[in-house]
């Protein structure tokens, strides 16, 4: 199977798999992609990304 190459472009996208490497997922996605996981796990990353994003805007408001 072919190793896909990771690019990570953007602040979303460094946030998304530094939750994704939290949550112990990259295995998986190193092996299928991000294709491969579940609506569970997907909405756990991007319910994290919400909640860190919100957190942060807050932090600078203030």
């Amino acid at each position: 199977m072919k190793k896909k190459k990771i690019k990570i472009e953007t602040p979303q996208d460094k946030l998304k798999y530094e939750i994704a490497q939290e949550l112990g997922l990259m295995d998986k996605i190193n092996e299928v992609g991000w294709g491969g996981l579940t609506a569970k796990e997907t909405g756990r990353i991007g319910g994290i990304m919400t909640v860190r994003t919100r957190n942060n805007a807050k932090n600078k408001q203030n």
